[in-house]
């Protein structure tokens, strides 16, 4: 590996190549046996900042004029937080009159491996006791739930998060 010293002659050619605005990599190139790099660190060290810009780069630019594009703009809805079961909401819900206020009739009550994917999971009692069942209903598409259940589970995070303040008048 040779070392390259800059000596005086080398440093006076830098100095020209680089106020006359070639770039880094056609500096080195120029003066042989020197990296890019070489050259900018160089550059740096003597502290050479104001260079004559290249006959391309010294006049803007001019652009083109484009006719103006009327964009549409579409407002989306507002989402916080986890919007996985957003699709929950869309889905217009039916009123559910077999199970209301949780009043699941006992022919609709189905065991754990009764279950299907038509048939509603909600759980209802303690699991522990022999009463436990699942409320049987039917899912809606894609949904784990019946209609009822999927209200009850699926809430807005308004809803769910700011209880209200004032008692409301019925």
């Amino acid at each position: 590996m040779t070392v390259l010293t800059w000596s005086d002659d080398r440093v006076e050619q830098l100095k020209k190549l680089w106020e006359s605005g070639l770039s880094a990599s056609q500096i080195a190139a120029e003066l042989g046996n020197v990296t890019r790099n070489a050259v900018i660190g160089k550059v740096h060290r003597l502290g050479l900042s104001g260079r004559a810009k290249a006959p391309s780069t010294a006049a803007p630019r001019q652009r083109k004029a484009r006719p103006a594009q009327h964009m549409m703009r579409v407002a989306r809805p507002v989402s916080r937080g986890n919007t996985a079961l957003a699709h929950a909401f869309e889905v217009e819900m039916e009123a559910d009159p077999i199970s209301y206020d949780n009043v699941v009739p006992m022919s609709q009550r189905l065991s754990l491996l009764e279950l299907n994917e038509a048939t509603c999971h909600w759980p209802v009692g303690d699991p522990s006791s022999p009463e436990f069942f699942f409320c049987g209903g039917k899912a809606l598409g894609g949904l784990p739930y019946c209609a009822h259940h999927s209200r009850v589970a699926y809430q807005p995070a308004g809803d769910r998060r700011r209880p209200s303040a004032k008692p409301q008048i019925k």
